[in-house]
């Protein structure tokens, strides 16, 4: 292993610092780093083989490119063109791009504009939630759930329900999460609220909940395996929290 390091010096070392830092950022199976690091290119290699081309195959990387090529082109049409499509688009790919500030802004731009779909309104408010500001999500969540209780796949639904819990709404949030875990099988939805639960002192309840997520794993695809990573981490994380 060590001559084969030396051969392939120092593009074997490249391998590794490549493979280290897919490892930090989508953070796959703890046993990979140990793969890495004690059978040095080769083990970076067949890493890199196995984890980080699935991911470019899901587009993670080639995605951002021509994400990021859209979003200048949107931003030079808006000036001439300020249609609720264009500031719509504009605003799903800020949210892609994890701008949430910008994506906030845009939705509103739409929104102005005489949006006539929900779509603007609902991203507003996810963007809102995701920038810490449930207060600010509610009336755009209740407008959309009353409108379509299944929006996005019961997404409206769990969100408002999570944001209920944000602003103090306690008996509307349970009543809510309940109703909505009942049709989906949403990890962001049990997570939300298993974190509910736990805040309520249900420690028992939050860990069935969190814990549902992590029973997922098993049975799902490699692709939406490497999807639902930080929903695994964080649900693990919950559950190291609370007692047993």
């Amino acid at each position: 292993m060590g001559l084969l390091s030396h051969l392939f010096y120092p593009w074997g070392l490249l391998l590794q610092v490549f493979a280290i830092i897919h490892f930090i950022r989508r953070r796959p199976d703890n046993y990979w780093i140990f793969v890495i690091l004690f059978l040095g290119p080769l083990g970076a290699l067949i890493y890199l083989v196995m984890e980080a081309l699935p991911d470019a195959q899901l587009g993670h990387s080639f995605k951002g490119f021509s994400r990021r090529k859209r979003i200048g082109e949107l931003e030079r049409v808006v000036h001439d063109n300020p249609s609720t499509g264009n500031y719509e688009e504009l605003g799903d790919l800020y949210m892609d791009e994890g701008k949430l500030v910008q994506a906030h802004a845009a939705y509103d731009r739409a929104i102005a504009v005489r949006a006539t779909t929900l779509d603007p309104f609902y991203h507003r408010g996810v963007c809102a939630i995701l920038l810490g500001d449930a207060q600010a999500a509610l009336p755009d969540l209740e407008m959309v759930y009353d409108k379509d209780p299944g929006h996005d796949f019961h997404r409206t639904a769990g969100l408002l329900a999570h944001a209920y819990a944000l602003t103090g709404q306690k008996e509307k949030a349970d009543a809510l999460f309940r109703q909505t875990t009942a049709i989906s099988t949403s990890s962001e939805t049990y997570l939300n609220y298993a974190a509910f639960l736990a805040s309520e002192g249900r420690n028992a309840e939050a860990r069935q909940w969190a814990q549902k997520v992590l029973d997922k794993k098993p049975n799902m695809p490699g692709y939406l395996k490497r999807r639902e990573r930080p929903n695994f981490r964080m649900a693990s994380a919950l559950l190291k929290r609370l007692p047993a």
